[in-house]
């Protein structure tokens, strides 16, 4: 008698396998330092290793095009840690790509595990398990001013449909005023500041993290107009506006950090545009 095969799922929102996904998508941004090394001596490639992955990534298995991309975001997100060429770093670019195979194989392992055997799944998730026993977290902690930092970061893909939208086309068109006000020097000495803040308090691929999202939001593809109508419109623009958006989000990220003065500096010219854009000190 054949075996009634499980529909794959459609969407991430659908996958049997959600919070473990979510869980390990979550604790990306907050990979210390500390755990690159024990991912890395977790993780030794073998011939069954090597086969549960290639059944992992088959071009059948659930949401495989979903892998890929956070493969993607994960070499984004670990760039600086491998090119290892900026003062802060402080592990071996060589052991981080090996810490990155055992992360990429627990991404694998936690969207396939719905069609693997019992021991491919525990061989693709060990050197992971190994440093995070448990998922902690289903979202990246963005810290006590989580709640504006989202509010700006859901405010890009809005900005997307101004091509449509005439309040996002006002809302850009205000911003775009905005960003030509204030002065750069200012909000580039501002900016480089909370950088630092940002590296010091173990945050910085978080702050990665959120000018990665940011990008992608506003860089979205308008569906509700026509193919020929899908252009970017003024990117130049579009890119002083996103970086407006993403220096307030990632201030918000580290404000309770700095001085207040610095956030105010990246936060004030989306004060009054979007709604609590900071919490009460």
């Amino acid at each position: 008698m054949a075996v009634r095969r499980r529909s794959a799922p459609s969407s991430l929102e659908e996958h049997p396998n959600l919070a473990e996904i979510l869980g390990v998508l979550a604790q990306l941004p907050h990979v210390t330092d500390a755990e690159l090394p024990a991912l890395a001596a977790g993780w030794h490639n073998t011939v069954y290793l090597a086969d549960a992955r290639s059944r992992a990534l088959d071009a059948d298995s659930p949401l495989v095009l979903e892998v890929l991309a956070a493969f993607e975001a994960v070499q984004a997100l670990f760039a600086d840690d491998l090119a290892g060429e900026e003062h802060y770093i402080s592990v071996d670019p060589q052991v981080t790509t090996v810490a990155l195979k055992a992360v990429r194989d627990a991404i694998a392992g936690a969207y396939a595990r719905p069609i693997l055997s019992r021991g491919e799944y525990l061989a693709l998730m060990r050197a992971w398990r190994s440093v995070y026993p448990v998922s902690a977290v289903d979202e990246p902690d963005l810290g006590p001013n989580a709640a504006q930092v989202k509010s700006v970061l859901a405010t890009l893909p809005l900005l997307a449909t101004r091509c449509h939208d005439a309040a996002a086309a006002e809302l850009f068109s205000t911003l775009k005023e905005r960003a030509g006000r204030f002065d750069d020097r200012v909000r580039e000495a501002a900016r480089d500041e909370t950088w630092q803040a940002a590296c010091l308090t173990s945050r910085r691929r978080l702050w990665m993290l959120v000018r990665r999202s940011g990008a992608q939001g506003i860089g979205r593809i308008c569906l509700t107009c026509p193919p020929a109508g899908r252009v970017r419109q003024d990117p130049d623009a579009e890119q002083q506006v996103l970086a407006l958006c993403l220096d307030a989000a990632c201030a918000l990220l580290v404000a309770d950090t700095v001085d207040d003065n610095l956030t105010d500096a990246l936060v004030l010219p989306l004060r009054e545009l979007i709604p609590s854009p900071r919490s009460s000190s």
